[in-house]
């Protein structure tokens, strides 16, 4: 049985690709910082509770409970969305602006290279980003933070595929599309398990050939 990890699983599109996954006879690791009764009412899934993506020391720990077993599928899904605009930089807003790097762009660099060990050659490792972090797509402005997160997870991702090539990993930059979840307070265009599906398509057909490569989850290629 394959091994699949996945960070942000309690709800959403993490707890959608967690569901699907399973249907794909996966075992899954869910990483998250508390789950739901929807989490715990699946099969084949380990929860680990308490991950909170802004330490370091608990992303540590959240992956070494892992011991030894390969992960043949590491989502990085966990993100944050609030809106900063430029009228808005006071201390508050930059510490959200803070945040929202810690979790969005940090977070994913930090939960792989502890889970190093573990992705063996034939791993994939998917990083659920926006195309609000395309500098090349923003014609509209604002959302400081996450525009800004969301480039550098861009950036890590591009590295990561050159970085991770030599263990034979590949690695997949997508956007999952605007859905209607929590973080979009329900105003998206398209559904939880519609986003879960294509992105699963797309890793399905990652290889190390196009591995770095920025994808909405429709299959296509976003600029950078």
């Amino acid at each position: 049985m394959k091994h699949a990890v996945i960070t942000g699983a309690n709800r959403g599109i993490g707890l959608e690709l967690t569901k699907q996954l399973i249907q794909q006879d996966y075992q899954v690791t869910a990483l998250c910082r508390q789950s739901s009764a929807e989490l715990d009412s699946c099969s084949n899934v380990r929860v680990v509770s308490g991950f909170e993506i802004t330490n370091p020391d608990s992303i540590r720990q959240s992956c070494q409970s892992l011991g030894d077993q390969p992960i043949d599928l590491l989502i990085n899904n966990a993100g944050r969305l609030r809106r900063v605009s430029l009228e808005d930089m006071n201390n508050e807003s930059i510490e959200e602006i803070n945040t929202q790097f810690k979790i969005n762009a940090l977070g994913p660099v930090l939960v792989t290279s502890a889970c190093m060990n573990q992705l063996k050659s034939g791993a994939k490792v998917a990083l659920i980003t926006s195309r609000m972090g395309s500098i090349e797509d923003n014609t509209s402005g604002s959302h400081y933070a996450y525009r800004m997160s969301k480039s550098a997870l861009n950036m890590a991702g591009k590295s990561m595929a050159v970085d991770l090539e030599p263990k034979g990993v590949a690695v997949a930059i997508l956007h999952p599309g605007w859905i209607q979840t929590d973080m979009t307070a329900h105003a998206g265009n398209d559904t939880p398990d519609n986003a879960a599906r294509d992105l699963l398509q797309r890793i399905d057909e990652l290889s190390l050939e196009t591995s770095g490569t920025f994808w909405h989850a429709n299959g296509t290629i976003l600029g950078w």
